[in-house]
């Protein structure tokens, strides 16, 4: 992408052009949030949050995309943009008991948090040797 073209997209555009690799489904409210912690009894759920004006997220998230092997795991992934979406992130910190981080994953299984993560302590690996079934 050319220094035009990021100067008149917004970050947020950036961000989502930067997203790949990985097939996400957003987080953007507080019931999906209810949900997919319901239905963690029958799939782990991992919750990226990012922060779509931070440099260090925008890394992590893209070292975690870089690193995610399909096929390793059987989870559903979920991200959830902060900026956009700060009622949500309030929830998760709530709902999940977890201290707000960003960057952050967070993992739930069986409706409880089986693993949490922020900024460079966030490695995909773990994770899907965590809830590889």
């Amino acid at each position: 992408m050319g220094i035009i073209n990021k100067i008149f997209k917004s970050q947020r555009d950036i961000a989502k052009e930067e997203i790949k690799g990985i097939e996400w489904e957003h987080l953007d409210s507080i019931d999906q949030l209810d949900n997919l912690i319901k239905n963690s009894k029958l799939k782990p759920k991992v919750i990226f949050k990012h922060s779509t004006r931070c440099g260090i997220s925008r890394m992590a998230l893209n070292q975690f995309e870089n690193n995610y092997t399909s096929g390793m795991d059987q989870a559903v992934y979920y991200l959830l943009d902060l900026i956009a979406n700060r009622d949500v992130s309030n929830a998760v910190a709530e709902k999940l008991s977890v201290q707000h981080q960003s960057p952050q994953v967070i993992v739930i299984d069986n409706e409880q948090v089986i693993h949490t993560e922020s900024h460079h302590g966030i490695d995909i690996k773990k994770i899907q040797e965590l809830i590889k079934k």
